[in-house]
C-alpha cells in the first residue's frame, strides 16, 4: 500500500485530447470508494480533454462554420454524457489533476492500482501511446501483480508494453477486451462522412498504410496482435443478455444501470472498450485495489 491510511491509483495522461469520460468517471467513482487518485502527464503539466468530447460542437458536417457549430447532431452522439462532463468540471478541480507528477517521477511501489484511459486524436494520443518511458512503466506495473484497469486506446498501450519476465507484450497471454473495430469503424465514418469532412480522420489514431486490410490499424486488430491467441480479445457474445444495448453503441452504462457494459477480468486486469463501460470498470477496478491492498469493501 502506498501508505499507512491512503489507497491510490495512479492515472497516466497524455498532454491533451485524452476521453473526458473514461477519466471522469473513474475518478469520481474511485474517489467515492475511499480512494485516491493521483494523475501523472509526460512534463508534468495539466493536461486537458479532448475539446470536441466535451463540447460535441464542430463534429457535424457544418461545423466549420463559426455560426452553425453550435447546432448538434453527430457531436451529441459522439460527445461525454451529462453525467461524464459534470464529473469532468468537477475534476478540473482536483489539486492531482491540477497539478500532475511527471511520468519520469511515478514509481510502481507508490501505487496500488493504475487506469489507463484512453481518446482517439492523433495529436494528443500518439505521442501518449508511443511513449517508452510509459511503455516501461506499465509494464513494470503489470509485472508487479497490482491491479490495472484499461479501456478504449488504454489498451493499445498495455498492448505495446513489453515485460521483463517474459520479452511479451504484458497482455500476452491475457484476456482482454479493447475497442473493437465495429464500433470504431461506425464513429469513423459517421465523422468523416456526415461530421468533420475537411478533418476525415479525427476518429481514427493509426489509419491503415497502403496495401494494408481495412482496419489493420485499428484497437482491436493492434490489441489482438500483442495476445497469444486472437480468441483471448473477448467481444461480446451474440447470447449475452441486453446484447443489443451492449454492442448498439446506443447505450451507456450509469451508476444504476449496468446492462450496457461490456468488462473482462482476468486476474487483476479489468479491460472495456468505451465510454459505455466505464462505470462498471471503474467499480471493479475499485474492489480490485481495495481488496489486494487490504482496505475494507467500499460502502
Amino acid at each position: 500500500m502506498s501508505d499507512q491510511t491512503t489507497v491510490a491509483v495512479i492515472f497516466p495522461l497524455p498532454n491533451r485530447d485524452f476521453d473526458p469520460s473514461e477519466v471522469a468517471v473513474p475518478w469520481r467513482v474511485l474517489r467515492d470508494a475511499g480512494i485516491s487518485v493521483r494523475f501523472a502527464t509526460p512534463d508534468g503539466g495539466p493536461a486537458e480533454a479532448d475539446p470536441y468530447m466535451i463540447s460535441g460542437e464542430a463534429l457535424d458536417v457544418w461545423g466549420w462554420i463559426p455560426g452553425l457549430r453550435r447546432l448538434k447532431l453527430v457531436g451529441l452522439a459522439l460527445r461525454a454524457n451529462a453525467s461524464a462532463r459534470a464529473a469532468y468540471r468537477e475534476m478540473q478541480a482536483d489539486p492531482s489533476f491540477r497539478a500532475p507528477q511527471s511520468f519520469a517521477s511515478m514509481a510502481v511501489a507508490d501505487f496500488d492500482g493504475m487506469m489507463l484511459p484512453g481518446g482517439h486524436r492523433k495529436r494528443g494520443m500518439a505521442p501518449y501511446l508511443e511513449d517508452a518511458l510509459l511503455q516501461r512503466f506499465v509494464a513494470e506495473f503489470f509485472d508487479s501483480g497490482k491491479p490495472v484497469g484499461a479501456v478504449c486506446h488504454g489498451v493499445v498501450l498495455a498492448a505495446r508494453s513489453v515485460s521483463a519476465k517474459t520479452g511479451k507484450s504484458v497482455l500476452h497471454g491475457r484476456k482482454t477486451v479493447a475497442l473493437p473495430w465495429a464500433m470504431e469503424r461506425k464513429a469513423w465514418m459517421l465523422t468523416k462522412f456526415i461530421g468533420r469532412f475537411w478533418d476525415p480522420d479525427y476518429y481514427r489514431t493509426y489509419t491503415e498504410e497502403s496495401g494494408e486490410p481495412a482496419g489493420y490499424r485499428s484497437v482491436q486488430a493492434e490489441v489482438t496482435r500483442a495476445l497469444a491467441s486472437p480468441n483471448d480479445f473477448v467481444d461480446v457474445p451474440g447470447d449475452a443478455p441486453d446484447h443489443f444495448r451492449k454492442s448498439s453503441g446506443l447505450f451507456r452504462d450509469s451508476e444504476d444501470d449496468a446492462r450496457p457494459a461490456w468488462i473482462v477480468v482476468d486476474g487483476n486486469y479489468v479491460s472495456g472498450r468505451w465510454p459505455g463501460d466505464i462505470h462498471v470498470l471503474a467499480r471493479t477496478l475499485g474492489d480490485l485495489v481495495r481488496k489486494q491492498a487490504g482496505a475494507p469493501a467500499a460502502r
